[in-house]
C-alpha cells in the first residue's frame, strides 16, 4: 500500500514536471495558434467548401487537447488549480466549447485564442509593461475624470451653440459627445465637421481649436506621461529587487563560507591534539 502511494506520488510529480516544461507550453501555444487559424478559415465560404470537414476535424482535435490539458491540470494541481486565474479562464473557454453546437455558442469558442495572452507571464518585458499599466490605473482614473468633465462642458456648449443648425452632430448631448470624440481623435474633424459648421458660424473655430488643444494635445498626453512614469517606477523597483536578491545571495554565501572556514578550523584543531597514550 505504501509503495503504491509512493509510486502514485512519483507519477503525479513527473506529470506536473511535464506540465511545467517550457516545451509543453510551446506545444500548447502551437495548438492554440492552429486552432485560431482554423476558426478564422471557417469564416471563409470558399475554404469551407473545399476543406470544411478537415477544418472541423482539426477543431475537434484541438478541443480534445484542450480538454485533456485542463483535466490533467485539475487532477495534478487539485485545490491549487483554482487559485490560478488563467485556469479559471481556460475552464470557462473549454466549457463554452463543450456546449452543444449552436450559432451563438459556437462563436464564443473563438475566444480560445485569447489564451495566447499567457505569453505575458512568460516574457519578462511584457510582464513589466502589464505591471506598469496596472500601477498607472489610479493616475489614469484621475485623467479620465478630468477628460470627462471637459467633454461634458464642451458638449453642453456645442449643443446650445450648434444644435439648431446641425442636429445630426450636436442635436443633443449624446450626439455632441460623439462628435467631439471624433474631433478629439482628429478623424475627418476639419472637412467633416468643423468647416461645415464654420460656413454657418464663422467664429466656430474659436470653440473647436481650444477644445482640440485641451483634449488631443494636453489631456491625452497625460496618459502617456502617467504610463511612462509608472514603467520607470516598475523598472526601478525591479532593479532594486534584483539588487536586494543579489545582496541576500551574497550574504548567504559569506555565511556559508564562514561556516566552512569554522568547520575546517575545528577539524584542524582536532587533528593537532596529541593522541592519548593507552597503558
Amino acid at each position: 500500500m505504501a509503495t503504491a502511494g509512493m509510486e502514485r506520488l512519483g507519477f503525479m510529480g513527473r506529470v506536473r514536471a511535464i506540465l511545467e516544461l517550457p516545451a509543453f507550453e510551446k506545444i500548447i501555444m502551437v495548438v492554440i495558434v492552429v486552432n485560431g487559424i482554423t476558426l478564422g478559415l471557417e469564416t471563409v465560404p470558399s475554404v469551407m467548401q473545399a476543406v470544411g470537414p478537415t477544418l472541423l476535424l482539426i477543431d475537434r482535435i484541438c478541443l480534445s487537447i484542450f480538454v485533456a490539458e485542463l483535466l490533467t491540470k485539475l487532477v495534478v494541481y487539485r485545490a491549487e488549480f483554482f487559485r490560478r486565474p488563467w485556469n479559471w479562464f481556460d475552464a470557462i473557454v473549454v466549457g463554452v466549447a463543450l456546449v452543444p453546437a449552436q450559432e451563438g455558442f459556437a462563436v464564443l469558442r473563438a475566444f480560445r485564442i485569447l489564451r495566447v495572452l499567457r505569453l505575458i507571464s512568460v516574457v519578462p518585458k511584457m510582464r513589466m509593461v502589464v505591471v506598469a499599466l496596472l500601477h498607472a490605473i489610479p493616475g489614469m482614473g484621475s485623467v479620465v475624470a478630468l477628460l470627462t468633465l471637459v467633454f461634458y462642458v464642451f458638449a453642453v456648449m456645442a449643443t446650445k451653440l450648434f444644435g439648431a443648425s446641425f442636429p445630426d452632430w450636436f442635436g443633443n448631448i449624446g450626439a455632441s459627445f460623439y462628435s467631439l470624440f471624433q474631433i478629439m481623435t482628429l478623424e475627418s474633424w476639419s472637412m467633416g465637421i468643423v468647416r461645415p459648421v464654420m460656413e454657418v458660424y464663422g467664429w466656430a473655430w474659436a470653440f473647436f481649436v481650444p477644445f482640440i488643444l485641451m483634449t488631443t494635445f494636453a489631456v491625452l498626453n497625460l496618459f502617456i506621461a502617467i504610463i511612462v512614469n509608472a514603467m520607470t517606477e516598475v523598472h526601478v523597483e525591479d532593479e532594486q529587487q534584483k539588487s536586494l536578491d543579489h545582496h541576500e545571495v551574497m550574504k548567504e554565501l559569506r555565511a556559508l563560507r564562514d561556516e566552512v572556514r569554522a568547520l575546517r578550523e575545528a577539524r584542524g584543531a582536532a587533528g593537532d591534539q596529541p593522541e592519548i597514550q593507552r597503558p
